[in-house]
């Protein structure tokens, strides 16, 4: 049996679904950034959601280092955060996730529009 993959893309589970275009578009513009938000043996906190929602509002697009022991808690950890600030998990490679959160007034980050939906005559 081979060993696991390193790449874990993990799929949206929230309401507010990117495209797949849109979350390919966000995913090149994060291949360059560094993680600026570390979650550390103390897991998710009251000052790390605090951290996390000022860089969302600085930023909209992060990388965050996950630490934790399985990835149990790993995805335990981005669907609170998910939750408790709205952002949306572009994906997730060994133990850094990719965040995005539009800014509510001043968005820096132009995404592809999607498609009108057409409807089909009968």
């Amino acid at each position: 049996m081979g060993a696991p993959s390193l790449y874990y893309l993990r799929p949206m589970v929230s309401d507010k679904k990117l495209t797949g275009k849109q979350q390919s578009h966000l995913r090149a513009l994060a291949h360059s950034l560094k993680p600026i938000v570390q979650l550390g043996k103390n897991g998710y906190t009251e000052a790390v959601r605090a951290q996390l929602d000022q860089a969302l509002l600085d930023h909209e697009l992060i990388k965050v280092k996950l630490g934790g022991d399985s990835r149990t808690d790993m995805d335990e950890v981005l669907e609170l955060v998910q939750n408790a600030l709205q952002a949306e998990v572009v994906q997730v490679i060994g133990n850094i996730a990719v965040l995005y959160r539009r800014h509510p007034d001043k968005p820096k980050i132009v995404l592809p529009a999607r498609k009108a939906k057409s409807t089909l005559a009968n």
